[in-house]
């Protein structure tokens, strides 16, 4: 369970930074699912860097909650 945890709070904080770099720069292009997430969502349209910077900030809360879980 930790080391899914652990792997699924790389993944999503990986994702989040990348967005927050593609919409303040242009670059990754190629990380397609939080576009996915964040220009298909009708709320969330315009918002798209704070929707990223908490997709960043889940994974972190993702990997801390991975350190706190005991090894199963």
């Amino acid at each position: 369970m930790k080391k899914l945890l652990e792997i699924v709070g790389v993944v999503v904080l990986i994702g989040g930074v990348a967005g927050v770099l593609r919409e303040l720069t242009g670059w990754f292009p190629f990380m397609g699912f939080t576009r996915l997430v964040t220009e298909n969502v009708w709320f969330l349209e315009g918002r798209e860097l704070f929707a990223n910077i908490v997709i960043a900030v889940l994974g972190f809360v993702i990997l801390v909650v991975s350190d706190r879980v005991e090894k199963a």
